[in-house]
C-alpha cells in the first residue's frame, strides 16, 4: 500500500492561499493549478486536500483576498479625501492594484458566490469605499449603481488592456489614465438624473 507523506509542518488553508495569490501573479489567473501550488508549498497535491477543497474552492478564496487587498488599498487612498482628490486616489490605487498583483487583479473580476461570506464581505468594503467618494459628489442610490459600474469599466478595461501591452501609440499612458479619471470626475458632477 502507498502512502502518502504527511503535510509539511505548518501548512495552514491560509498558506495555501496565500501561495496561491502569489502563483497567479507569476502565471496568471487562469493558469492556476492545484498541481502547481503543491510543487511550489513542496508538498504532494493530496496533501492539499487538507487544506482546500478543489481548485474552485482555491479560486474563491484568492479571489475574495484579492478583493480584500484591492479594497484596503483603495480605503487607505481615500480617506481624508473628498471629490475629484478622492477619485484621483482610489483610481490611483486600483490601477497601482492592477499592476503590481495582475493574477490577483484577474480575480477579482469574479462575482462573489452567494454562500461565500468573506468575499461577499470584501466586494462590500470596495463598493463602500466607492459609494462614498461618489457621495462626495451628491450620488447615492440608483446614480451611484450606474456610475461605479461605468468607473468600474473604464478603470478594468483600462489597467486590462495597459498589462497586455495594448496601449502601443507613444503617447503618456499615466497622462490618458489621468485625463480618463478627470472625465468622469466632470462627468459626476452632472450625473444625477
Amino acid at each position: 500500500m502507498r502512502r502518502w507523506p504527511l503535510p509539511r509542518a505548518g501548512l495552514t488553508p491560509e498558506k495555501v492561499i496565500r501561495e496561491a495569490a502569489t502563483a497567479v501573479d507569476d502565471v496568471g489567473w487562469d493558469r492556476l493549478t492545484l498541481a502547481a501550488v503543491a510543487q511550489r508549498l513542496g508538498v504532494r497535491l493530496p496533501s492539499l486536500y487538507k487544506h482546500i477543497d478543489s481548485l474552485d474552492a482555491l479560486r474563491q478564496q484568492v479571489a475574495a483576498l484579492a478583493t480584500r487587498e484591492l479594497g484596503d488599498a483603495m480605503t487607505v487612498a481615500a480617506v481624508g479625501r473628498a471629490g475629484a482628490d478622492a477619485l484621483q486616489a482610489i483610481a490611483h490605487a486600483y490601477r497601482a492594484y492592477g499592476r503590481s498583483h495582475p493574477g490577483r487583479y484577474a480575480a477579482t473580476v469574479r462575482a462573489p458566490d452567494a454562500d461565500d461570506a468573506q468575499h461577499i464581505a470584501a466586494a462590500q468594503a470596495v463598493l463602500r469605499v466607492v459609494f462614498a467618494v461618489l457621495a462626495s459628489y451628491g450620488l447615492g442610490g440608483d446614480d451611484a449603481v450606474d456610475a461605479t459600474r461605468a468607473l468600474r469599466s473604464a478603470m478594468h478595461g483600462f489597467v486590462t488592456i495597459e498589462a497586455a501591452g495594448g496601449f502601443g501609440m507613444p503617447h503618456d499612458v499615466n497622462r490618458s489614465y489621468e485625463r480618463l479619471i478627470m472625465a468622469f470626475d466632470r462627468a459626476f458632477c452632472g450625473w444625477a438624473v
